[in-house]
């Protein structure tokens, strides 16, 4: 099954979305985050798309979906892009595909 969660800071409040699980399309949704605009973005990774676009193979090589930097890493699952907090599920969550 394939669940996207919704994560939140115990400091400032921040929230992310992350999804978990393959979709209908084999795809991956990873969740990276930007040390520029201190945001978590989610970007689609494997799947029937990456057979036809190679890019989409994996993170390597992606930009921010939100202010277009190349410096995003994999989000660590805990810490805060905005004030390197805590974050935890707040255990709202929906299936996806």
């Amino acid at each position: 099954m394939a669940w996207k969660l919704k994560y939140r800071c115990s400091q400032c409040g921040y929230e992310a979305e992350v999804y978990e699980g393959r979709g209908l399309f084999r795809q991956e949704i990873r969740a990276v985050s930007c040390p520029d605009c201190k945001s978590i973005q989610n970007i689609v990774v494997g799947g029937i798309i990456a057979d036809v676009a190679p890019s989409y193979r994996s993170e390597v090589g992606r930009l921010c979906l939100q202010c277009g930097s190349d410096n995003i890493r994999l989000w660590d699952g805990h810490t805060c892009p905005k004030c390197q907090g805590e974050m935890h599920q707040t255990g709202e969550k929906e299936f996806w595909t």
